[in-house]
């Protein structure tokens, strides 16, 4: 008995999988289909009988999935800057160089060795003795420095490391506020192409529905000219939103140090906000807070050491020496020991390092003016500052529960109405125009709103 399978589809209807037995349907048992269409046997059978198809379509799967972009939030994107950004790194070997100076700041002077001969006679001339053949002369000399010049030294090395490491604090400070600005560019630019698209689709309804009403005398073609050119206007914004979309995605990957063709996405849930309950700045908190503060802070205090290290030239190093006589004729073996001692108080040597701590003195105080006229602007920018930050946040709050509900709710009553043919086309795209327009300054008041948070956490380095 010959049997096969008969394949049967209609769109929206359960249909049964049968076989033909003898001329007659039967129903199989346990097997039905509710999709409103089943592919050819032909297809199916093609699929089935070559592998290789499965196998392209697995891969293509897998590289579908690796090909996806990588969100990656804000933490990590600074957790990245701060490990692979190349002008953090150049700070993090110069702190090494100079540790590394540091080590040998007491080291001494390498020893002297000298040979030669000692009251040795011109060529031809008259001895009277054998004594007077002179002697091989063998010399060793060491420097040993003032120990307290080599403690001065070190101290002093060792303190510049300090000084590049609150530099590096301070770049950092300043590439974390601009991958900030860049990733909250971003996340507006994703808000925008959302309202975008929306007014997108509300143009193309009313543009269909004027194209409809059109031939019936309902709608003018002007008014259907003027949608057009408002589509036309929302597809400029989209594209114009996508370049700053790659523009903030390409600076972000320069900052993090990744290549340029990698794929990566900011995590649009993000939630931005600012408490404004530190509102009152003190010297002292802002001076531990700013890397700039604790720089100049490093920097008066490696002025002091360098102080120290020229007062300590008025301590005398010491030097020793020793010299051996072998002498060539008939003497005994001789030698000399010879310790010496430096006078750097002597007036004519006195003058240069007495001229350095006095210079030095100056500069120190010219610095801690310096320091003190940054805190003093910081204090008071940060409190104009936050002052702003609480008007645009008053502002906003005034946008999102006032004026774009209101112009919304006129947007829909004017479509409602030209729904119902009581209303022209140009009246309602004047309404949308109004809706658009604000939720577009919405969108750029928040991002000034964005930006001044970023600058106001760039003063305090948060």
């Amino acid at each position: 008995m010959k049997s096969s399978t008969r394949y049967k589809a209609e769109s929206g209807k359960q249909k049964a999988i049968t076989y033909t037995v003898g001329g007659s349907l039967v129903p199989r048992a346990g097997l039905s289909v509710t999709s409103p269409a089943i592919a050819h046997p032909v297809a199916l059978r093609a699929f089935h009988c070559n592998p290789c198809r499965g196998v392209v379509f697995a891969l293509s799967l897998l590289l579908s999935i690796q090909l996806q972009a990588q969100v990656i939030s804000l933490d990590s994107v600074l957790n990245v800057i701060e490990k692979q950004n190349p002008m953090l790194q150049e700070y993090d070997s110069k702190v090494k160089a100079l540790n590394t100076y540091a080590e040998g700041a007491k080291s001494w002077m390498a020893p002297m060795i000298g040979a030669g001969t000692f009251m040795t006679p011109y060529p031809n001339q008259m001895l009277m003795d054998e004594r007077d053949k002179g002697s091989w002369m063998f010399t060793v000399e060491q420097e040993i420095p003032n120990p307290s010049k080599l403690t001065a030294s070190k101290k002093y090395l060792s303190s510049k490391a300090a000084v590049e490491e609150q530099n590096r604090s301070a770049q950092f400070n300043q590439l974390r506020s601009e991958a900030k600005a860049m990733y909250y560019q971003w996340l507006i630019a994703e808000k925008k192409i959302s309202v975008l698209n929306e007014s997108k689709q509300i143009i193309e309804l009313m543009l269909k529905l004027g194209r409809i009403r059109y031939p019936y005398n309902q709608g003018s073609l002007g008014s259907i000219y003027k949608a057009e050119g408002r589509l036309g206007e929302v597809q400029n914004m989209i594209e114009m939103t996508n370049g700053e979309i790659e523009e903030s995605s390409s600076r972000l990957k320069s900052l993090m140090n990744m290549a340029p063709d990698a794929q990566i996405m900011i995590d649009t849930t993000t939630k931005i906000s600012y408490e404004p309950n530190q509102l009152i700045y003190d010297t002292a908190a802002l001076s531990t807070s700013r890397s700039d503060i604790r720089q100049i802070e490093k920097t008066i205090e490696v002025m002091r050491l360098n102080q120290r290290v020229q007062r300590y030239q008025a301590r005398p190093d010491f030097k020793i020496r020793f010299d051996h006589m072998q002498p060539i004729g008939k003497m005994p073996t001789q030698f000399s020991a010879m310790a010496m001692v430096s006078i750097p108080i002597a007036p004519w040597s006195s003058k240069m390092y007495r001229s350095e701590v006095k210079g030095m003195q100056y500069d120190i105080e010219a610095m801690q003016k310096g320091r003190e006229a940054i805190l003093i602007e910081t204090r008071g920018m940060l409190a104009g500052m936050a002052s702003q930050l609480n008007r645009m946040k008053q502002q906003l709050e005034n946008y999102r529960t006032k004026i774009i509900p209101a112009l919304k709710k006129n947007y829909q009553t004017l479509m409602l109405a030209y729904e119902e043919n009581r209303e022209q086309l140009p009246i309602v795209i004047d309404g949308w125009e109004a809706m658009n327009m604000a939720q577009m300054e919405y969108l750029g008041k928040e991002q000034e709103y964005y930006n001044m948070i970023v600058s106001y956490e760039k003063e305090l380095e948060k």
